[in-house]
């Protein structure tokens, strides 16, 4: 069926964890940058969880949909829900502070604003999808495909890499916390 495939890129898009941006500045902040990290990590599992449990969900949702209008219902539910909990670990992340470190300022504020951008991405995709006519299947089908590559392209652009920090101190500390692991 048309909705497996693309129910197969966006196993993929779940898979996807990102890219860093160059530092702006070297401010340093009043966390300690183990700290930050750990709050990083603690907000960032969690969201992987529940994007993936979305995933699955979805995907039992598609394989028991008899109709275009069951598939629409089952993946607005998803991006809405995979929108919220990036909005969720935003918030954590932005509550995290600033670390301590090199670049820290600009480090926590990419992170922030991946998390923004993924929300973002995961909002369009919701937005298309519910606009989105299901009289033809296929057409519909095809569309959902499009809306999802979108989704996937912009998801890749908002990501940020925790390994791939330019900051000496925040690299060690997400390669010693135990939540980082």
């Amino acid at each position: 069926m048309v909705h497996r495939r693309f129910l197969a890129g966006l196993v993929l898009l779940v898979a996807l964890v990102t890219a860093c941006g160059e530092p702006k500045d070297s401010s340093r902040g009043d966390r300690a940058p183990e700290a930050w990290a750990g709050e990083v990590c603690t907000a960032l599992t969690p969201w992987r969880s529940r994007i993936n449990d979305l995933t699955v969900q979805a995907q039992q949702q598609m394989n028991v949909a008899r109709t275009a209008d069951q598939a629409k219902t089952g993946l607005v539910g998803l991006l809405s829900g995979a929108e919220s909990a990036s909005e969720e670990a935003r918030g954590k992340i932005v509550a995290a502070g600033v670390p301590d470190a090199s670049n820290g300022r600009q480090v926590a504020t990419e992170f922030a604003d991946a998390l923004r951008r993924t929300r973002d991405a995961y909002a369009n995709a919701k937005g298309s999808v519910t606009a989105l006519p299901t009289a033809d299947a296929k057409g519909f089908y095809a569309e959902v495909q499009k809306a999802f590559g979108q989704l996937e392209t912009e998801y890749k652009a908002a990501s940020v890499d925790p390994t791939k920090v330019n900051s000496a101190e925040l690299k060690k500390a997400f390669d010693a916390v135990p939540a980082c692991r």
